[in-house]
């Protein structure tokens, strides 16, 4: 039997190590279960709205605020019928434990307080770890004390541009209020190339704009092509694909460690688990699934609901994949039966959710001229070879900024276990100076005039309404009296920004000394009522310190380049910043 759990704490380590101990006492039960860390019990009741059941919820309720976890408890236990709240003693917190189905059928009193006693540390036998934790805890953490609070708070009081600022923030948002409005009005819009892309597209809530921006450089090409205006290609086609193939390479990449003996608890495992089935991705993940399914225009295979909102389908896709991945661990010798059982169940979830995508099509239009055309019955393979295969996309290459110093410019790395499509190209990246970035896109929208894929941390000074992105566009230094002094190089290698956002450049602004780039213009996939009509500017500085990747056409590639290509890459781990997905 399979029971699954939810695991609510904030704590990562602790949530680690209840899974940890789930997973070994059901593995002794000769059961089987499905762990779900979730750090909030917002994040909780959001999963419980989409629609996720668990036989059983452990919901932290931390010494100093037990009432938030007692209430996600409590709205839980409302939720179906045959509800308890069982609290047991987790260290220094309390832990609320939820039963949601039948209780004769999981007779949680039973075995709690011996699970719970199992998972408390042992004192007499401590590890390494976690006497250094203790000892830690008990020695190097100092508690905040009641007088060291109200220093703070005397200090706060005493300036009075604290007061003002509190003043301000409470009111209006920390945004409107570090507004740098100088350099907000002074950003302007105009460019001295522009690629006119049309209409921008709209990824609703998804996570899918990498597709919706490599399929807006497709769709540019395409458009020339059939010597139309306006035209978008169908982005749940690409979806359906990818995430059916992503379901095939997450079990064969896991099956294989299984057989090769990797823990259930090890960071990779747990790693590859928690990261699953997103909507995230790269150039070369779309390049992959283009090649071999090739594309539809959008009106032949339209938006669902899910695929505007892949909430509540990409939780069933995790929950099957990681049902079956339990069952890999509880009978190694079925691993073949399980892949391709849960194959099969990812197809029939996706085409529940997504539609039947079409073999083949009749293809026709009307040109910008008027001028009717038929094409006949087309393949969607076809239909990209004939349209976009002009263009030469799938000889592109991407480049990275990888600014850690241990990290050779001129080099190819790759992320371990990151991938789509088994058989397809890796997700592999050239490691290369910043400036060549953007000399190369700079190149390509003068001379080439079409638009350009890239990867870059959209959230760091943006704003959004305006649709503006710029180093000094915020003050918020100023406002907290702190400095923000990390580099990109620290803010890679300590946490604080990775690349989470794929779009297109569509224009660029040099100065007339013909070297100097000013700002970028870029073709945002969130609609057209913000921004200019949902076209974006950067600054270049911005796009020094936060865009991390392009895809450019290999030929342009000096010779060392192109050699480095050629060479094995150097292979980072799957939690690798370099392998955080669009």
């Amino acid at each position: 039997m399979i029971f699954h759990i939810a695991v609510c704490s904030p704590d990562p380590v602790l949530r680690g190590r209840v899974q940890r101990h789930c997973m070994e006492y059901y593995a002794r039960r000769a059961d089987a279960c499905i762990v779900e860390q979730l750090e909030s019990t917002a994040a909780l009741l959001q999963q419980e709205e989409a629609g996720s059941r668990y036989e059983l919820y452990l919901i932290e309720l931390p010494a100093a605020n037990p009432c938030s976890g007692l209430q996600a408890a409590a709205e839980v236990a409302g939720l179906l019928p045959n509800q308890g709240i069982e609290p047991v003693r987790w260290r220094e917190s309390a832990v609320a434990a939820t039963l949601i189905r039948d209780p004769s059928w999981h007779p949680v009193k039973r075995w709690m307080p011996r699970f719970i006693a199992a998972t408390k540390p042992a004192a007499h036998v401590p590890s390494q770890r976690s006497s250094m934790t203790e000892n830690t805890s008990s020695s190097e953490i100092t508690p905040l004390s009641g007088e060291q609070l109200n220093d703070l708070v005397a200090s706060f009081d005493a300036s009075q541009s604290n007061r003002l600022a509190m003043n301000a923030v409470t009111a209006a948002g920390i945004d409107k209020v570090a507004l740098n409005y100088d350099r907000s009005r002074l950003l302007q819009r105009r460019f001295s190339v522009t690629v006119d892309n049309g209409e921008v597209t709209h990824q609703d809530r998804s996570g899918r704009c990498w597709l919706f921006s490599s399929l807006n450089v497709a769709r540019f090409v395409a458009k020339k092509n059939l010597g139309v205006k306006e035209f978008e290609f169908s982005q749940n086609y690409a979806m359906y694909f990818d995430k059916l193939e992503r379901v095939n390479y997450f079990l064969q990449d896991v099956a294989a460690l299984v057989r090769a003996g990797e823990p259930s608890d090890s960071r990779l495992i747990q790693h590859l688990l928690a990261d699953v089935m997103g909507d995230g991705g790269q150039w070369t993940m779309a390049l992959n699934v283009y090649k071999k399914y090739g594309a539809v225009p959008k009106d032949l295979f339209p938006e669902t609901e899910s695929s505007k909102n892949t909430g509540a389908m990409n939780t069933q896709l995790r929950h099957l994949l990681h049902t079956a991945v339990a069952h890999m661990y509880a009978d190694p010798a079925s691993i073949d039966d399980e892949v391709a059982k849960t194959v099969a169940a990812g197809h029939r979830i996706l085409t529940i959710h997504l539609g039947e995508p079409p073999k083949s099509f009749d293809w026709e239009w009307t040109d910008s001229e008027g001028m009717f055309h038929r094409d006949g019955e087309i393949t969607p393979v076809e239909f990209w070879k004939k349209y976009v295969g002009t263009a030469d996309l799938e000889d592109y290459v991407c480049l990275v900024d990888d600014p850690r110093r241990e990290h050779a410019k001129g080099k190819k790395i790759g992320i371990e276990h990151l991938g789509n499509v088994a058989g397809g190209n890796p997700t592999e990246y050239l490691n290369v100076p910043n400036q060549f970035m953007k000399d190369c896109v700079r190149a390509i929208l003068t001379e080439k005039g079409i638009p350009v894929w890239f990867g870059a941390d959209c959230g760091p000074f943006m704003d959004r309404e305006r649709g503006a992105w710029a180093t000094d566009l915020f003050e918020y230094g100023s406002v907290y009296d702190v400095d923000f002094d990390m580099d990109k190089e620290s803010r890679v290698r300590f946490g604080d920004s990775a690349m989470n956002h794929a779009m297109a450049f569509v224009g660029v602004d040099v100065a007339d000394d013909g070297t100097t780039t000013r700002r970028w213009r870029v073709e945002n996939s969130w609609g057209d009522k913000i921004a200019d009509k949902g076209y974006f500017t950067m600054s270049d500085d911005w796009f020094t310190e936060y865009v991390y990747e392009v895809a450019v056409p290999k030929a342009m590639l000096p010779a060392e380049y192109q050699a480095a290509l050629a060479e094995p890459a150097t292979m980072l781990p799957a939690w690798d910043p370099m392998g955080a997905l669009a």
